[in-house]
């Protein structure tokens, strides 16, 4: 397996990673607009992380299409004006049928079979909308065809994008490629408040980091000691009376009755004692996975 230059795109401000093959003799530096390859033909994107040479096979990633010159910039601006007349005169034709559905984003798609221009319009809604008289309007306000897409509350946040409880850009909308339900269960083992309102983000569902971080959680819990026990520091006995995952360590009173916080590593706990509480967490994730609850999807 050869190595290749591998850098990432955004197609917006803080948008989505994507990543492409940086073609070999080309140099492309951060904040450069390039071209990156589509069905519908190339479009602009720019870099946000330089290219450098990995070793993971990177075949799998369309190659850079190059720099994107003054007509490429010209006609993304176009289509963004578009895109943003066709999102307000959805918006408000919408508002005039009374329908309830919400906009998400809009997407132009050109030169396609006919030649003729298609608009696809993702949209979020509570159930089925009937809007056989809205399609006729949009098509002609718009001059274009209509595609109208459904799509979940989860999607139309890897859409619109926003902030988070943490204070961050949403996983969803920046690195995560692929959504997956959350289920309530989760919550137990991290330590978290059973209400789901305090654990939803900002589609409404529980947050998705409550998923990929679980193994964290149940192979910090396979090591740690639990609260309450006696364990052997570098200071001398102690006794738990927390845990903090994140930064892999344990909250510990000293004899002298100092709290302080060491490394998990520090924390002197006997090997039987780690495999009995690992196999004991693999029988209850097995029995979890052999009865799900309910997601919150």
């Amino acid at each position: 397996m050869t190595s290749a230059q591998v850098m990432a795109v955004t197609f917006e401000r803080h948008g989505q990673l994507h990543y492409l093959r940086a073609a070999p003799g080309e140099r492309y530096r951060v904040g450069e607009n390039v071209l990156y390859p589509t069905d519908a033909g190339p479009e602009v994107a720019q870099v946000v992380w330089a290219p450098e040479y990995v070793d993971l096979d990177s075949s799998g990633f369309p190659e850079c299409a190059g720099h994107a010159t003054a007509a490429d910039l010209e006609r993304d601006e176009r289509n963004r004006r578009a895109r943003a007349e066709a999102f307000t005169l959805a918006r408000q034709l919408i508002h005039d049928h009374g329908l309830d559905m919400k906009v998400m984003a809009v997407d132009l798609l050109e030169n396609i079979e006919d030649a003729d221009r298609l608009v696809a319009i993702y949209y979020t809604a509570p159930e089925r909308v009937d809007f056989r008289a809205l399609v006729p309007e949009l098509a002609r306000g718009l001059k274009a065809r209509i595609d109208l897409r459904q799509i979940s509350a989860r999607d139309g946040s890897t859409l619109v994008g926003g902030i988070g409880n943490c204070g961050r850009e949403l996983c969803c909308s920046t690195f995560l490629k692929k959504v997956e339900p959350v289920a309530m269960r989760l919550t137990k083992l991290q330590n978290l408040p059973q209400n789901p309102l305090q654990i939803s983000g900002a589609c409404g569902k529980l947050m998705c980091c409550l998923k990929y971080e679980h193994p964290l959680y149940v192979d910090f819990a396979a090591r740690a000691p639990d609260i309450g026990s006696e364990v052997q520091t570098s200071q001398g006995p102690a006794r738990v009376l927390g845990h903090q995952m994140p930064a892999d360590a344990v909250v510990v009173r000293q004899r002298d009755g100092q709290v302080r916080r060491c490394p998990l590593e520090e924390v002197c706990s006997s090997s039987k004692a780690r495999k009995e509480r690992s196999a004991v967490l693999t029988k209850r994730e097995e029995s979890q996975g052999r009865h799900p609850q309910a997601d919150g999807r």
